[in-house]
């Protein structure tokens, strides 16, 4: 029997700021519990090093499994939110993929999050390998307003532009639940790709609503965060890992799925 496989990618995380690396607790208390219980039940990598210091070179690779620089968009770093209808800057619909390779021996695909390999009409997840997509295409968003660093809208449902209120964390685990219940007694297994956008800035946790007027043309946000934020944000991305531990628990696809948890260039 094939196993079902999550594929989760955290952006930007530090090596150290899980409990199960040697994070040390927050002011609420641990920061990673659902992470640290994974790693002391399954296996932990302690050598693996990034391939790049920025996210598109790096998810090529992730992607393709291949050195990302044999691949024109890669050597982009990063792919910015104006390369809007680029030709080249992008992941190229041929190339073989992790999902599309997957998808010929039967697996059915989703990537709910993080995307940036570039643009439709010429680039998207749908055109490499995945049957459905919600997420970003870009490589940072406002957590509340989902606009890009120009400015722009870009929060997608497949290749179409969606609007959904909330805190994107949030958002992309409920997501990944209901993908998880949708697939639960199908006869296919599934390969969903969860690539969430923390703890990468601005620094916005789900009570920081207010801030995103302020960053939400300006996603650099300079003049704000600090190591409680940066933690809080963590926590609210492993409590949506729970959420969907919890759905394998439920449907009984526990033993049945492998689940792996990376960052992008941490």
């Amino acid at each position: 029997m094939k196993p079902n496989v999550i594929f989760i990618v955290a952006d930007d995380l530090g090596f150290a700021d899980l409990g199960c690396y040697g994070g040390r607790d927050a002011e609420f208390g641990r920061v990673s519990p659902v992470l640290d219980a994974l790693a002391a039940n399954g296996i932990r990598l302690t050598d693996g090093y990034a391939n790049s210091a920025l996210c598109s070179p790096t998810r090529f690779a992730l992607i393709t499994g291949r050195y990302q620089y044999r691949l024109r968009g890669a050597a982009e770093e990063p792919i910015s939110a104006d390369s809007k209808g680029s030709t080249t800057l992008g992941l190229p619909p041929a190339h073989p993929t992790v999902p599309s390779l997957l998808k010929k021996v039967g697996y059915r695909t989703a990537l709910i999050g993080k995307w940036h390999l570039g643009y439709p009409p010429h680039f998207s997840p749908i055109r490499s390998g995945y049957d459905e997509f919600f997420g970003r295409m870009s490589g940072g968003v406002d957590y509340f307003t989902h606009c890009s660093g120009n400015g722009e809208h870009d929060l997608y449902l497949d290749e179409r532009q969606t609007r959904q209120d909330g805190y994107l964390t949030d958002l992309l685990s409920h997501r990944a639940v209901d993908y998880i219940d949708r697939m639960a007694g199908q006869p296919e297994p599934f390969f969903l790709s969860l690539h969430y956008t923390a703890p990468h800035w601005p620094w916005e946790t789900r009570e920081d609503a207010h801030v995103a007027p302020d960053v939400g043309h300006n996603l650099f946000h300079l003049h704000g965060g600090n190591i409680h934020t940066y933690r809080r944000m963590i926590h609210h991305m492993d409590e949506g890992i729970g959420w969907v531990m919890q759905a394998l628990e439920r449907h009984g696809l526990t033993d049945d799925t492998l689940v792996i948890f990376t960052s992008d260039n941490g």
